[in-house]
């Protein structure tokens, strides 16, 4: 791994010398914008559209639009004031559960291993925090920019993760369309908590595949290898019109074990009434047919034929 950062943990008079790694990687697959009537890759330039100049790296200074067309600009030395004397500690500040903390606020997650002479204050730090369950709320600067983090232990390793500010969090009441009330059937709440429970099972993460990726890796080799490619269309999801025969299609889907216990939802009243025959003795149409038991078949004797 590549060490991205190096530093230390503080927490009260104590420093924890560290290198951070990143425990996550990016496999998005990267598509470049071609021009296809030639199939040349299209290049971005740094062009000055007032000057019509390709503008040189040492010619470009940051600036804020703080209105159209009006801005405020910084140079390099101006922004690095601003960002303060650059600090290579994580600074514990506070020390919570983890419960405690909505996942919303969490952004991405580093590694962090004993750095030096570190390894005994490393793992007194790692103990403390399993044995008491507790994680660290910390401010760290990377890469010239200020971030919240959660110092926690994952397995054996203490890890990093940034966070977001509380005032970077959108409030829900600015999302629109969420009604203030929520009224449920009673019937299909008790059915959506059977279902709930038929698909509960622990966490495993290695059953969860990207199906995009593979799927477009199988085509970068096809193309490759000069195949073309077939895409199988897929099926039309049929609209289901009632919440409750959704529901229960769903729990038979689940396959309920021999010994679950069924729910009422009135579909066997349904299926008698439109089953039951009418004044002339005729059985009512239904969408499935009705299959009567078989007799067992006695042999009949051969009959003789008669040649007139």
């Amino acid at each position: 791994m590549h060490t991205v950062w190096k530093g230390a943990i503080s927490f009260g008079l104590v420093h924890v010398p560290v290198k951070m790694f990143s425990a996550t990687e990016d496999k998005d697959i990267s598509l470049r914008m071609i021009h296809e009537p030639c199939g040349s890759p299209i290049a971005y330039t740094r062009r000055c559209p007032s000057c019509d100049v390709e503008a040189e790296w040492n010619d470009i200074i940051k600036g804020y639009e703080y209105e159209k067309g009006h801005y405020v600009l910084f140079d390099k030395e101006e922004l690095e004031q601003l960002a303060g004397e650059k600090s290579h500690t994580i600074q514990i500040l506070d020390f919570v559960a983890l419960e405690e903390i909505d996942p919303i606020y969490f952004q991405k997650t580093y590694y962090l291993s004993p750095d030096q002479a570190g390894g005994n204050a490393y793992g007194l730090l790692l103990q403390a925090m399993s044995d008491t369950g507790k994680i660290g709320v910390a401010k760290v600067s990377i890469r010239s920019k200020s971030s919240l983090a959660a110092i926690r232990v994952i397995d054996n390793c203490l890890a990093m993760e940034t966070i977001f500010f509380p005032d970077e969090i959108r409030s829900i009441s600015h999302v629109p369309g969420i009604p203030e009330s929520v009224n449920v059937n009673e019937k299909e709440l008790t059915m959506a908590k059977l279902l709930i429970e038929q698909l509960s099972t622990p966490f495993e993460p290695s059953k969860y595949t990207d199906d995009y990726r593979i799927n477009m890796l199988e085509a970068i080799n096809n193309k490759v290898a000069g195949q073309e490619i077939r895409v199988a269309p897929q099926q039309e999801q049929t609209n289901v019109l009632d919440l409750m025969a959704a529901l229960q299609a769903s729990l038979e889907a689940a396959k309920m074990p021999p010994g679950g216990v069924g729910l009422d939802t009135g579909a066997g009243q349904t299926a008698a009434k439109s089953g039951a025959q009418t004044d002339g003795g005729a059985a009512a149409s239904t969408d499935q047919p009705v299959v009567k038991p078989r007799k067992p078949r006695t042999k009949k004797p051969k009959a003789t034929e008669t040649v007139s």
